[in-house]
C-alpha cells in the first residue's frame, strides 16, 4: 500500500512539475546567476505572502521542496510540517541548515521563521551551499552567532538583503518588522520586480527544464523501491478489508 501511494504521488508530481526539484538543477550548475536567484526568490516570497495571509507557516523550505513546472515556475511542496497559527508556536521541526535561531533556542517562533528560511534559500541559490553548513550537524548551530560570510562574486544588493533576512535579532529581522513582507519586496534587489507578471506567470522563466511530455520523469532522481514488510499479525484486518 505504501508503495502504491508513493507511486501515485510521484506520478502526480511528474505531470504537474515535469522540471523536477530545484535541488537537482542547483546541484548540477552549482549556483544560480543572480537574476535567476532573484526570480526564484520572488516566487517564494509570493507563496509565503499568500500562506501567511491564511495564517499558515511552512517550516520546511529547501530546494528539495521546490518543484519546477513546465513553464519554469516554482511550486512549493511538502506541507507535512505546515502549521496554522496566528501568534506563536514552539514545535521543533524543520531542516537543521534552515532553522531560525528562535526555533533552536526554544523561544517560540512566528511567521518570521519562514522569512529566515527564505534568506537561507536565497543564499544557497547565489552561493551554491547554505550559509550555515558543517559536517557535524551540531556545528550548524553556529547560526546563533549571526555571522554570515559571502564569496567575492556575490554583489552588494543581495548581500544587503541577506544580512537583513538572516539577522539573529528579531527586532531587526526583515519579515518581522512593521512593514512585514513589504520590507522584503521593496528592497533594492527586488524593487524592480514585476510582481503581477510573476503572479500571473507572464514573465518568461530564466530556466525551463527539458522534458518530452506528461509523465516524463527524467528530471527526477531515481530511487530503488523499498521492500514492504508485511506483519504476520493482522490486528485490524476487518477494518481494512475493503481499503
Amino acid at each position: 500500500m505504501h508503495k502504491f501511494f508513493n507511486s501515485r504521488i510521484d506520478q502526480a508530481e511528474e505531470r504537474i512539475s515535469p522540471g523536477g526539484e530545484m535541488f537537482s538543477h542547483l546541484w548540477r550548475v552549482r549556483r544560480f546567476r543572480e537574476p535567476h536567484a532573484c526570480f526564484c526568490a520572488a516566487q517564494t516570497i509570493l507563496a509565503f505572502q499568500y500562506l501567511h495571509s491564511l495564517d499558515l507557516i511552512h517550516p520546511n523550505l529547501k530546494p528539495e521542496n521546490l518543484l519546477i513546472d513546465q513553464q519554469g515556475y516554482l511550486q512549493v511542496t511538502d506541507f507535512s510540517l505546515a502549521k496554522h497559527m496566528r501568534h506563536c508556536t514552539w514545535t521543533l521541526c524543520g531542516t537543521p541548515e534552515y532553522l531560525a535561531p528562535e526555533i533552536i533556542l526554544s523561544k517560540g517562533y512566528s511567521k518570521a521563521m519562514d522569512w529566515w528560511a527564505l534568506g537561507v534559500l536565497t543564499y544557497e541559490m547565489v552561493v551554491g551551499f547554505p550559509p550555515f553548513y558543517a559536517d557535524q550537524r551540531i556545528q550548524i548551530y553556529q547560526i546563533l552567532s549571526g555571522k554570515v560570510r559571502f564569496p567575492s562574486h556575490v554583489s552588494s544588493d543581495p548581500k544587503d538583503l541577506l544580512r537583513s533576512l538572516l539577522h539573529v535579532d528579531l527586532t531587526k529581522h526583515f519579515g518581522n518588522l512593521q512593514n512585514r513582507v513589504g520590507d522584503i519586496k521593496n528592497h533594492k534587489w527586488l524593487v524592480t520586480t514585476n510582481w503581477i507578471s510573476i503572479y500571473e506567470k507572464k514573465m518568461e522563466a530564466l530556466f525551463i527544464a527539458k522534458f518530452t511530455g506528461p509523465g516524463d520523469a527524467s528530471n527526477f532522481d531515481s530511487y530503488e523501491e523499498e521492500e514492504i514488510r508485511i506483519s504476520i499479525n493482522e490486528k485490524c484486518a476487518n477494518e481494512f478489508s475493503e481499503f
